[in-house]
This record gives C-alpha cells, structure tokens and sequence, in this order.
C-alpha cells in the first residue's frame, strides 16, 4: 500500500490535509471522486476528529506522500 496527501482547500488561506492508503494514485482519486459532495470523517495523525462536506471544497490535490524517518540521525548533527 502506498500513502497519499489529500488537501482539501476552500480558499487561498483555509485548507484541511489527511492521508489515506491506497495500492496506486488511481485508486486514491476513486475514493476521493466517490467521497465528492458528501460528508466524511476522520482523525488525523494528533488524534484531532473531522468531519468535512466535500462540497464546499475548491480544489482537492492528491500526491504520493513519502515519509521520512524521523528516527535516523542525520551525518553531521549528531554530536555524540
């Protein structure tokens, strides 16, 4: 399965971001195009609940989202 970034924007300055999972960007767009006008919900990664009408959406961008690992040190920062 892979991760994508789903933003959701209602203007220049207003937007809302989750992640879902798919085995490829096509069927990512399925599940976004299926959701369109409808209310969903979901909690993101800080445990926060949303529910969204998808029709007051603008625009909706979908990307592969690859995540870093947080937990390797990076070469000429770690002082120990």
């Amino acid at each position: 399965m892979k991760e994508f970034k789903v933003t959701y924007f209602f203007d220049e300055e207003h937007y809302i971001r989750r992640f879902v999972f798919a085995d490829s960007q096509e069927k990512a767009e399925d599940l976004i195009q299926k959701e369109r006008d409808a209310y969903i919900s979901f909690t993101d990664s800080r445990g926060i609940y949303h529910e969204l009408n998808t029709r007051g959406v603008r625009v909706t961008q979908i990307s592969e989202y690859h995540r870093k690992d947080k937990t390797k040190k990076v070469s000429g920062f770690d002082k120990s």
